[in-house]
């Protein structure tokens, strides 16, 4: 394995344990404030994630690529989902006959 490899994919772990720390971190209070917040990031990475599956390396790039993609698409939708079902609590409810 040569070392660029090896380094990027000593990143990948890293930011795994990292995500996973802070994620655990945060109260559920502001979870989904924060996760509305985050969907412009996540966003982000999900262009960054399309862009490395296009590259002319080989299979271990273009898995990591595909886990990449997959990862930020659920990110992205279920932050949306979240946000939606967040802002549908504090719509008033109409009432008949009026």
């Amino acid at each position: 394995m040569d070392p660029l490899t090896f380094a990027l994919l000593f990143l990948f772990v890293l930011a795994i344990f990292l995500g996973f720390e802070l994620i655990t971190k945060v109260p559920p209070t502001l979870h989904t404030p924060l996760m509305s917040g985050a969907n412009a990031i996540s966003g982000i990475t999900l262009v960054g994630a399309l862009i490395s599956v296009r590259t002319d390396q080989v299979l271990l790039a273009n898995l990591f690529g595909f886990l990449a993609v997959a990862s930020a698409t659920v990110n992205v939708v279920g932050g949306f989902l979240v946000t939606d079902r967040m802002l549908g609590m504090f719509h008033t409810k109409k009432k008949k006959g009026a």
